[in-house]
């Protein structure tokens, strides 16, 4: 066989293997497209994940003191001011690990809440009060957390005279995304998006990866005509010469890049109605007004999920007198 001949076997060869590695990582790394859960069927996951990791083999130190058959009652008990949320994956909480635990709830989502108020009251086994104690605790303290901090940053921004609204981010929690952003609305803000799927936003790497921005938002509208996708377009822009190329391009939000509020207030006439506008990047609760006084429609601030602390809260035996606070 002449070596050209063999040559080309070769390439031929080599060029069918790189076709099949490449059909290989696209599934591999395609593994989790099509794969979409319902909210109810995450939450599920997260609650049979956390007491799986909480409860093990078994609650031992429960089990060891305490009859089966023995019944009681614990109330929810509030230590800190704030905004209450998550009530209803509470119920969920128990009613997944023992479906015949009994929940009255007195104070719903959304509400002001102060130390010494009782939202709810939760009648059962007390092994199996004993063992959701924790999970529950953890799910509330968060959410809770999360909508106080939330309200405090959307009430600000009303009190100011403005009408910019406050955005989350992805920066959440893993598997508890669903309740993270749920909790962001009970406390007054906007959800930004739930996560890869429900929006296309064109960030720096983006950018940089399709040669520039027009190229970026261009292959993005094609896209969703070849898919049949009706998303929004978010484009992130870093300088003068990025928001122009949006402009020209077309999209349908567009995010400042860690400009200054003297730009922002420049920015936002410019664009003046053509898309909605955002401010992002490094903007806390102690310098966002300037930000919104310039005009943007959203602020998003990733610390409403990455740093806040969790509302004071405990589950205690109904009749201990730490019910009470003195």
């Amino acid at each position: 066989m002449r070596s050209s001949s063999r040559r080309k076997i070769k390439e031929e060869f080599l060029y069918e293997e790189k076709i099949n590695n490449n059909i290989y990582n696209l599934n591999n790394n395609n593994k989790y497209i099509n794969n979409m859960l319902s909210v109810e069927e995450l939450n599920e996951r997260l609650i049979d994940l956390a007491f799986s990791e909480d409860i093990g083999d078994g609650d031992h130190t429960t089990l060891c003191c305490i009859p089966a058959d023995s019944m009681g009652e614990s109330k929810l008990l509030i230590k800190e001011e704030g905004i209450f949320a998550g009530v209803e994956i509470a119920k969920q909480v128990f009613h997944r690990f023992d479906p015949t635990m009994e929940v009255e709830v007195y104070i719903e989502d959304g509400a002001h809440v102060k130390p010494g108020d009782i939202v709810m009251s939760v009648k059962g086994k007390e092994q199996s009060l004993l063992q959701t104690e924790r999970l529950m605790l953890n799910i509330l303290q968060r959410m809770s957390g999360i909508a106080t901090m939330t309200n405090k940053y959307q009430q600000a921004l009303i009190d100011a005279g403005t009408k910019t609204r406050v955005l989350d981010t992805r920066k959440t929690t893993p598997g508890m995304r669903m309740l993270e952003k749920e909790a962001v609305k009970i406390g007054g803000g906007m959800n930004h998006r739930i996560g890869l799927f429900d929006m296309i936003l064109l960030k720096d790497n983006h950018i940089d990866f399709c040669g520039g921005v027009h190229n970026a938002i261009s292959r993005a509208k094609q896209y969703c005509k070849d898919h049949g996708k009706d998303l929004k377009i978010e484009c992130e822009v870093r300088n003068w010469k990025e928001l122009e190329e949006a402009l020209a391009e077309g999209c349908d939000r567009i995010m400042f890049d860690n400009f200054s509020p003297e730009d922002t207030k420049k920015a936002v006439e410019l664009v003046a109605g053509r898309a909605e506008t955002e401010s992002s990047g490094g903007i806390t609760f102690d310098t966002m007004i300037p930000y919104a006084q310039a005009g943007v429609d959203f602020i998003s601030f990733g610390a409403l999920t990455h740093s806040v602390k969790g509302l004071d809260m405990s589950f205690k035996a109904a009749g201990s007198d730490k019910l009470v606070i003195k």
